[in-house]
C-alpha cells in the first residue's frame, strides 16, 4: 500500500470515527432520558419575562436536568432560546431533551386550579385569586378597576365582589389580568342562567342584590339549614320597608372585624352599610357569599318571621319571632344566659 493510500485510509477512519461519535452523541441528545431521571413528574413554572438564560438556571437549580449542556444545545438548535413562552408546564420523569423542548416550545400547559372563598374585602380577592398565577395582585386589581369603569352590567366598586362565584376553576398560568376578569364574568353569567334569574325576580331582587343579601345571611349563621329561614326573614322586612337591622352590616361598617358584640354606639355609624340607620340593602356585599347562601336567598322559606335572636343555649342557632314582643322575650333569655356565662368565666379567672 502506497503512502497516499495510507493517508486516505487514515482520513477515512478518522472521519468514520467522528461520524460515529457525533451520531452517537446526537442520538443521546435526542433520545436518551435527561429530564427528571430517577425522579417523579414535576411542575416547571416559567414566569412572564423569563429569558432562556433564566430557564437554564431554573432547570439546573431545580435539578430538572442531568446534562444541561445537551439540553441547551438542542434548545438552541430548535430555536427555543429565541422565544421562551411563560406558563406552568408538567415535565415527566425520564423525558428526553426533545420531548421537554417540544412541550416548552409549544406552550402546552397544565392548567392551574384556583379556588377563592371566604373573602370579605375586595383587596383580599387579588391575593387569593392570583396566588398560583403569573400576575401580581396589583395587576389584577388594576384590571378589575378597568372592568368596573367600563362595564354596563351594573357592577360598581362596591358591588363587583358579587361577580365572583366561589368555586374551583382551571386557569392557565400565563392568562392576562383582563382575560381573567373576562373569564370570571363568563362564569358569573353561566351561574346566573335563566332559571336562577327567574327565581331572583320572584323574590324581587336582581342577581347583584341576591349576592348582597346572601352575604348578610352568611354572616348571620354558620348553620346552613337556617339560611333559608333567615333569607325569608330579611325578604319579609324588605317587602314591608322595614330596616334590616343586621348586626353583621354594622361590623362591616365599623371596619373592626374582631367586633363580637354590636352596641348602641355602633348603630350611629354614618355608613350606607348601617342597616339600622338606612333601610334596604347596603350598596354591596359584606363578604363573598358561598353558592349555598345564594341558593338560600333564591329558595327562601316562606314564614311570617321579622325578628331573630341567638338562642340562649349558645348552639349557634336562632330563635325567630313574628312580633316585637316575642322577640324581646327571646332577647331577654339570651341576655340572661350570656350574663350568667360571663359571671362563670369571671369566677374561673379568680
Amino acid at each position: 500500500m502506497n503512502e497516499i493510500s495510507k493517508k486516505k485510509l487514515a482520513i477515512f477512519l478518522v472521519l468514520s470515527m467522528l461520524l460515529i461519535t457525533f451520531t452517537f452523541y446526537f442520538y443521546q441528545i435526542l433520545f436518551t432520558p435527561n429530564i427528571l431521571v430517577e425522579k417523579g413528574d414535576r411542575v416547571f413554572v416559567i414566569k412572564p419575562g423569563t429569558t432562556f438564560r433564566q430557564v437554564q438556571q431554573d432547570l439546573k437549580k431545580g435539578d430538572y436536568v442531568n446534562d444541561l449542556v445537551s439540553f441547551s444545545f438542542l434548545a438552541r438548535l430548535y430555536g427555543y432560546d429565541k422565544k421562551v413562552i411563560p406558563g406552568r408546564f408538567i415535565l415527566r420523569s425520564r423525558m428526553t431533551n426533545l420531548q421537554a423542548i417540544r412541550i416548552l416550545k409549544s406552550g402546552k400547559q397544565e392548567p392551574v386550579k384556583i379556588t377563592f372563598n371566604y373573602v370579605r374585602l375586595q383587596n383580599e380577592l387579588g391575593e387569593r385569586i392570583t396566588k398560583n398565577l403569573g400576575m401580581s395582585p396589583q395587576e389584577f386589581d388594576e384590571a378589575l378597576a378597568r372592568f368596573v369603569a367600563t362595564n354596563d352590567e351594573g357592577f360598581t366598586e362596591r358591588n363587583v365582589l358579587s361577580m365572583f362565584i366561589p368555586n374551583t376553576y382551571e386557569i392557565y398560568f400565563n392568562i392576562t389580568p383582563d382575560d381573567l376578569i373576562a373569564r370570571m364574568n363568563k362564569e358569573y353569567h353561566s351561574f346566573w342562567n335563566d332559571e336562577r334569574r327567574a327565581l331572583a325576580s320572584e323574590v324581587g331582587l336582581t342577581p347583584i342584590e341576591v349576592s348582597i343579601l346572601a352575604s348578610i345571611v352568611q354572616a348571620e349563621t354558620v348553620k346552613t339549614e337556617e339560611a333559608p329561614i333567615i333569607a325569608g326573614l330579611y325578604l319579609n322586612r324588605l317587602k314591608k320597608g322595614i330596616a334590616l337591622q343586621a348586626d353583621p352590616t354594622l361590623v362591616f361598617a365599623s371596619g373592626d372585624f374582631s367586633l363580637k358584640r354590636v352596641l348602641n354606639q355602633h348603630k350611629e355609624i354614618d355608613s350606607p352599610y348601617n342597616t339600622y340607620k338606612y333601610a334596604g340593602l347596603p350598596p354591596g356585599p359584606i363578604n363573598m357569599p358561598q353558592v349555598g347562601m345564594l341558593e338560600a336567598v333564591l329558595h327562601p322559606e316562606q314564614h311570617g318571621y321579622y325578628y331573630m335572636c341567638a338562642r340562649e343555649d349558645f348552639s349557634g342557632y336562632h330563635n325567630f319571632a313574628t312580633n316585637l314582643t316575642d322577640h324581646q322575650r327571646n332577647a331577654t333569655r339570651y341576655q340572661r344566659a350570656l350574663s350568667a356565662e360571663l359571671r362563670k368565666a369571671g369566677q374561673k379567672k379568680k
